[in-house]
Protein backbone atom coordinates (compact mmCIF):
# COMPACT_ATOMS: atom_id res chain seq x y z
CA UNK A 1 0.00 0.00 0.00
CA UNK A 2 1.67 3.52 -0.90
CA UNK A 3 1.31 6.39 1.63
CA UNK A 4 -1.83 7.65 0.19
CA UNK A 5 -3.71 4.56 1.19
CA UNK A 6 -3.84 3.67 -2.78
CA UNK A 7 -2.21 -0.19 -3.44
CA UNK A 8 0.80 -0.47 -5.53
CA UNK A 9 0.53 -1.85 -9.03
CA UNK A 10 1.77 -5.32 -8.18
CA UNK A 11 -1.09 -5.23 -4.97
CA UNK A 12 -3.34 -4.28 -7.52
CA UNK A 13 -2.32 -7.02 -9.93
CA UNK A 14 -2.77 -9.60 -7.44
CA UNK A 15 0.71 -10.14 -5.99
CA UNK A 16 3.80 -12.06 -7.04
CA UNK A 17 1.49 -14.86 -7.34
CA UNK A 18 -0.24 -13.20 -10.23
CA UNK A 19 2.89 -12.03 -11.81
CA UNK A 20 4.26 -15.91 -11.98
CA UNK A 21 0.65 -17.11 -13.58
CA UNK A 22 1.71 -13.96 -15.93
CA UNK A 23 5.12 -14.99 -16.53
CA UNK A 24 4.99 -18.73 -17.19
CA UNK A 25 1.70 -18.18 -19.91
CA UNK A 26 3.77 -15.65 -21.29
CA UNK A 27 6.68 -17.61 -21.47
CA UNK A 28 5.07 -20.96 -23.03
CA UNK A 29 4.22 -18.61 -25.87
CA UNK A 30 7.32 -16.91 -26.13
CA UNK A 31 8.81 -20.68 -26.68
CA UNK A 32 6.53 -21.20 -29.47
CA UNK A 33 7.12 -17.72 -31.53
CA UNK A 34 8.83 -18.01 -34.52
CA UNK A 35 10.19 -14.07 -34.03
CA UNK A 36 11.33 -13.76 -30.34
CA UNK A 37 11.33 -17.63 -29.91
CA UNK A 38 14.81 -17.56 -30.47
CA UNK A 39 16.23 -15.05 -28.18
CA UNK A 40 15.17 -17.40 -25.19
CA UNK A 41 16.77 -20.35 -26.77
CA UNK A 42 18.55 -22.61 -23.80
CA UNK A 43 16.17 -20.44 -21.29
CA UNK A 44 16.89 -20.68 -17.79
CA UNK A 45 13.32 -22.71 -16.38
CA UNK A 46 13.29 -20.34 -14.05
CA UNK A 47 13.33 -17.27 -16.15
CA UNK A 48 9.70 -16.87 -16.01
CA UNK A 49 10.16 -16.88 -12.04
CA UNK A 50 12.78 -14.29 -12.34
CA UNK A 51 10.81 -12.19 -14.61
CA UNK A 52 7.76 -12.18 -12.08
CA UNK A 53 10.50 -11.15 -9.27
CA UNK A 54 11.32 -8.08 -11.69
CA UNK A 55 7.47 -7.15 -12.17
CA UNK A 56 6.75 -7.74 -8.38
CA UNK A 57 9.61 -5.13 -7.70
CA UNK A 58 9.17 -2.45 -10.48
CA UNK A 59 5.69 -2.46 -9.50
CA UNK A 60 6.43 -1.80 -5.80
CA UNK A 61 6.28 -5.15 -4.27
CA UNK A 62 8.63 -7.12 -2.55
CA UNK A 63 12.47 -6.33 -3.62
CA UNK A 64 13.44 -9.95 -4.28
CA UNK A 65 14.79 -9.05 -7.86
CA UNK A 66 17.08 -6.58 -6.21
CA UNK A 67 18.16 -9.03 -3.24
CA UNK A 68 18.98 -12.14 -5.19
CA UNK A 69 19.29 -11.43 -8.82
CA UNK A 70 21.20 -8.06 -8.52
CA UNK A 71 18.78 -5.65 -9.44
CA UNK A 72 18.89 -3.50 -12.57
CA UNK A 73 22.89 -4.16 -13.50
CA UNK A 74 21.92 -7.75 -13.68
CA UNK A 75 18.64 -7.34 -16.00
CA UNK A 76 20.67 -4.82 -17.93
CA UNK A 77 23.35 -7.73 -18.53
CA UNK A 78 20.38 -10.29 -19.98
CA UNK A 79 20.37 -7.33 -22.89
CA UNK A 80 23.26 -6.22 -23.64
CA UNK A 81 24.65 -7.59 -27.21
CA UNK A 82 21.38 -9.30 -28.41
CA UNK A 83 20.45 -6.76 -31.32
CA UNK A 84 16.65 -6.79 -30.55
CA UNK A 85 15.11 -5.77 -33.16
CA UNK A 86 11.76 -3.53 -33.22
CA UNK A 87 9.53 -6.02 -34.64
CA UNK A 88 11.30 -8.64 -31.99
CA UNK A 89 10.08 -5.72 -29.32
CA UNK A 90 6.25 -5.66 -30.48
CA UNK A 91 5.77 -9.24 -30.72
CA UNK A 92 7.32 -8.90 -26.95
CA UNK A 93 4.90 -6.26 -25.84
CA UNK A 94 1.61 -8.24 -27.61
CA UNK A 95 2.15 -11.59 -26.20
CA UNK A 96 2.89 -10.17 -23.34
CA UNK A 97 -0.90 -7.93 -22.80
CA UNK A 98 -2.40 -11.39 -24.34
CA UNK A 99 -0.74 -13.81 -21.43
CA UNK A 100 -2.38 -10.86 -19.38
CA UNK A 101 -5.69 -11.55 -20.43
CA UNK A 102 -5.00 -15.18 -20.21
CA UNK A 103 -3.40 -15.06 -16.81
CA UNK A 104 -6.41 -12.84 -15.48
CA UNK A 105 -4.65 -10.07 -14.65
CA UNK A 106 -7.18 -7.33 -13.84
CA UNK A 107 -8.14 -5.72 -16.62
CA UNK A 108 -9.55 -2.08 -15.53
CA UNK A 109 -8.54 1.07 -17.95
CA UNK A 110 -6.23 2.40 -14.87
CA UNK A 111 -4.23 -0.86 -14.47
CA UNK A 112 -4.18 -1.98 -17.64
CA UNK A 113 -2.48 1.73 -19.00
CA UNK A 114 -0.20 1.83 -16.05
CA UNK A 115 1.15 -1.71 -16.94
CA UNK A 116 1.25 -1.08 -20.45
CA UNK A 117 3.15 2.27 -19.99
CA UNK A 118 5.85 0.55 -18.18
CA UNK A 119 6.10 -2.40 -20.39
CA UNK A 120 6.38 -0.01 -23.51
CA UNK A 121 8.97 2.03 -22.08
CA UNK A 122 10.75 -0.81 -20.47
CA UNK A 123 11.02 -2.88 -23.80
CA UNK A 124 12.20 0.64 -25.74
CA UNK A 125 14.74 0.52 -23.02
CA UNK A 126 15.89 -3.19 -23.22
CA UNK A 127 15.95 -2.70 -27.53
CA UNK A 128 18.42 0.48 -26.97
CA UNK A 129 20.35 -1.37 -24.72
CA UNK A 130 20.76 -3.95 -26.65
CA UNK A 131 22.01 -3.13 -29.98
CA UNK A 132 25.42 -3.56 -30.89
CA UNK A 133 28.02 -1.06 -29.35
CA UNK A 134 25.81 0.31 -27.24
CA UNK A 135 27.02 1.68 -23.73
CA UNK A 136 24.15 1.54 -21.49
CA UNK A 137 25.23 2.78 -17.59
CA UNK A 138 26.26 -0.09 -15.68
CA UNK A 139 24.42 1.15 -12.58
CA UNK A 140 21.13 2.51 -12.41
CA UNK A 141 18.19 2.79 -9.63
CA UNK A 142 15.64 -0.10 -9.62
CA UNK A 143 12.73 1.62 -11.66
CA UNK A 144 9.51 1.78 -9.64
CA UNK A 145 6.44 2.32 -11.55
CA UNK A 146 3.26 3.74 -10.51
CA UNK A 147 -0.18 4.51 -11.10
CA UNK A 148 0.73 8.04 -12.96
CA UNK A 149 -2.02 10.07 -13.54
CA UNK A 150 -5.21 7.56 -13.27
CA UNK A 151 -5.30 5.69 -9.66
CA UNK A 152 -7.35 2.71 -9.59
CA UNK A 153 -11.26 3.25 -8.85
CA UNK A 154 -11.87 2.41 -5.65
CA UNK A 155 -15.69 2.72 -4.49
Amino acid sequence: MTDNGVPTLAEWAGGTEALERLTEVFYRQVLKDDLIGPLFAGMDPNHPKYVAMWLAEVFRGPEHYSAERGGYPHMLGQHLGKAITEPQRRRWVSLLMDAADEAELPDDPEFRSAFLAYVEWGTRLARHNSQPGATPPSRAPMPHWGWGEAPPYQP
